[in-house]
């Protein structure tokens, strides 16, 4: 049995889409997911699963909550190697990366709106852009930022979710725990 990380998009914000964390791990579980675990209110899910096809893992998610409550969720699933990876891979120096925020891309973006996306500045702001995740540190904090999570979708034409330094460090401490 493999041990799974889901991250959902865009639940419990303002009121909207709401998804209390009990009903989702009972929901998840009866759908036949394992040790089913959830971090925060903001839609990080650990869960051991015999499958190991990740985009079949997503269906089923997707469709466990579409049917319970009756909207749509973006779902993505990582292993712990592969967050563990993407963390490690935080090209900022170490007092950087500690306030950084890791936007988890849905598919690949397009090289060409990369390129584009690369050459925009904003003062207080620093970004890199890979195939799988978005970097960015904001010296002023993230409430008060241009390259929001939104900002990245748009520009990127990509769907993605965005956690901090800390959930990032919680969720693989959470998935070597289960």
């Amino acid at each position: 049995m493999k041990t799974y990380i889901a991250l959902l998009r865009g639940i419990n914000v303002s009121g909207h889409r709401k998804v209390p964390m009990a009903v989702l791990r009972t929901l998840l579980s009866d759908a036949g997911l394992e040790h089913v675990q959830t971090y925060i209110q903001s839609g990080n899910v650990i869960f051991k699963s015999q499958e190991k096809d990740i985009q079949k893992l997503e269906l089923k998610i997707h469709n466990a909550i579409k049917v319970h409550f009756g909207f749509e969720v973006p779902i993505l699933v990582k292993t712990p190697e592969d967050l563990q990876r993407i963390f490690d891979n935080c090209p900022f120096p170490e007092e950087n990366k500690i306030n950084s925020y890791f936007t988890l891309l849905y598919t690949v973006p397009d090289k060409e709106l990369i390129d584009v996306v690369a050459k925009i500045t904003y003062p207080n702001e620093t970004f890199a852009i890979t195939h799988e995740c978005v970097y960015f540190y904001c010296s002023i904090g993230y409430g008060k930022t241009k390259c929001s999570n939104n900002f990245f979708e748009r520009k990127l034409k990509i769907t993605a979710t965005a956690r901090n330094y800390k959930t990032m460090v919680k969720l693989l401490s959470l998935s070597q725990d289960i």
